[in-house]
């Protein structure tokens, strides 16, 4: 009987630097090295010290410049050429924290989409995230789960069927009443812990801000927070973009060592889902509960700023009329409030407009004011910056009116008018008024 020849196995070569192509990216190749064998100049350029190079290629795949490359000595590249040329199978050498990882990471299945309630009412971007949880979801080829903490409140479990969801996972007892970090960090990590997900999405609330960043720390993963888009990669991993530096550009982060994969939106970036009437799934009913005693914090009272009489939830307004600098003066504002009267609007204002003290905080769109998505959004004397335009650039019609006929803004605008909002928008309320009259 022969004996078995060994199958040959592939040189895996050392990486090296490409004189002149080094960008000083911040030493990713050295920190993706997996045997430290990469040193950084002063200049942030990498000496690699090819003794303890693995050839693992990390390196090489990490660098935005391509500026290392991996290097085979002349005996090395003609056993390539060889096997090249060879029909012969080559045994490729499976890098151990590779395999390690595509473990560990295959045991995370299922997209899971926390539900906010408040006293048993959910929060609406709860539903719009199970919108774009159904998308990832089929992608990924896994259920679509929602989580339910608090009591009473099985019917938010049906709610959810009835948004896309196949599955909830439900924590029904005193303790969940309210919101209270620690209670409902150790009742998230429980059901992490059990039943293990693979992406998991919140609302970029006050509540789910609070809450995701404990849970991310807890269970040592990854968060990305106010995102703007979610998709898949063709490696299971969640590419969530957001914008960064100021708003100037828009940076997509994925977590690709770790799981679950964490985001947070804000309300309103996500279209709402189609309501399905009768539509069911399977509630998973975890009896785990907190001790009331080990709960630092208790809830006295719930007082909702939305329900005051001074109060205006942008956030949910079909007709919003916003002001910018262009605007002058807090006085000039009743000038937009007159037409926000006229078509049962609120007036919302950019950054510039709340930081001079014109108009509250609460009244803030962009990126760090609120997200909203209107029937019809006019932007007066507003140039459009591109953290204005983060929050209210999904708008369904866009009116800007501004004198400067290259800024930003009309680059998203659905009708620009170029003009003085002075002019402008008392002729709109004048044509409004005249058109209701003619309706009567």
């Amino acid at each position: 009987m022969s004996e078995q020849k060994p199958k040959p196995k592939k040189p895996r070569g050392v990486a090296r630097l490409q004189d002149g192509k080094c960008i000083a990216c911040g030493a990713r190749c050295q920190s993706s090295c997996p045997v430290n064998c990469i040193e950084m100049t002063d200049s942030g350029e990498p000496i690699v010290e090819t003794t303890k190079c693995i050839g693992c290629q990390k390196c090489v795949k990490i660098c935005p410049a391509v500026a290392i490359e991996m290097y085979f000595t002349p005996e090395e590249q003609q056993i390539l050429a060889t096997l090249a040329a060879s029909s012969v199978p080559v045994e490729e050498e499976i890098d151990p924290e590779a395999a390690e990882l595509a473990k560990k990471l295959a045991r995370y299945r299922g997209v899971w989409v926390f539900v906010e309630q408040t006293e048993g009412e959910a929060a609406k971007v709860s539903w719009e995230l199970l919108g774009v949880g159904a998308g990832l979801a089929a992608t990924l080829g896994v259920e679509l789960c929602a989580v339910v903490l608090g009591e009473d409140v099985e019917a938010l479990c049906h709610e959810a069927f009835a948004y896309g969801a196949t599955k909830s996972y439900l924590l029904d007892a005193p303790v969940y009443r309210n919101y209270r970090t620690e209670a409902y960090v150790e009742g998230c990590c429980h059901l992490i812990e059990a039943h293990k997900p693979e992406v998991i999405l919140m609302g970029a609330t006050g509540m789910g801000r609070d809450l995701a960043g404990a849970i991310a720390t807890r269970v040592a993963t990854g968060l990305t927070a106010d995102c703007t888009g979610l998709a898949i990669d063709d490696k299971r991993n969640l590419m969530q973009t957001r914008p960064a530096f100021g708003g100037n550009i828009m940076a997509t982060i994925m977590c690709d060592k770790f799981r679950p994969q964490m985001s947070t939106v804000r309300p309103n970036v996500m279209p709402m889902p189609e309501r399905r009437e009768g539509s069911t799934g399977v509630i998973i009913r975890d009896p785990f509960t907190v001790p009331e005693e080990s709960v630092l914090t208790k809830v006295i009272e719930i007082i909702r700023d939305s329900h005051g009489k001074a109060g205006v939830d942008i956030t949910g307004a079909e007709f919003i009329i916003s002001g910018g600098r262009g605007m002058m003066g807090a006085e000039n504002f009743s000038l937009l409030q007159e037409l926000a009267d006229e078509l049962d609007g609120v007036v919302g204002a950019s950054r510039s407009a709340v930081d001079a003290g014109w108009m509250p905080g609460d009244r803030q769109v962009g990126q760090t004011g609120k997200t909203v998505r209107p029937k019809i959004y006019i932007a007066c004397g507003i140039s459009g910056a591109i953290q204005h335009l983060v929050g209210m650039q999904d708008s369904d019609i866009v009116i800007a009116i501004n004198r400067d006929s290259a800024a930003p803004i009309f680059e998203v605008a659905t009708y620009g008018i170029v003009g003085d909002l002075f002019q402008v928008v008392p002729a709109l309320i004048a044509k409004i008024r005249e058109l209701k009259r003619v309706g009567k």
